[in-house]
């Protein structure tokens, strides 16, 4: 998976703002405790994809972190809802 180009990231925006509305307005229909919104850079090697996700933890004022799995994370939560941005590390994509 890459990332939006400008028409889907507008799509997105929009799909977010409607199925918030939409759970606004319709309080019998259940909504989840949390929610996560993920992206990944494109495939690439190891320290490409590193490099990646470190400009993308600049841009949301977080540091990147490994994870215990050794991927590679920045993260941050709007509430309930958070925005995580996963490099996955080759060795664990070769076990899957």
């Amino acid at each position: 998976m890459t990332c939006a180009d400008s028409t889907e990231r507008a799509a997105l925006i929009s799909g977010l703002r409607s199925l918030a509305d939409y759970l606004e307005s319709n309080p019998e229909v259940p909504a989840p405790i949390y929610s996560d919104v993920l992206t990944f850079p494109p495939d690439g090697d190891w320290t490409g994809m590193r490099a990646e996700i470190d400009v993308i933890a600049e841009r949301i004022g977080v540091e990147a972190r490994e994870t215990v799995r050794g991927h590679y994370v920045a993260a941050r939560s709007f509430g309930p809802v958070e925005y995580r941005a996963v490099a996955i590390c080759q060795h664990y994509q070769e076990r899957t």
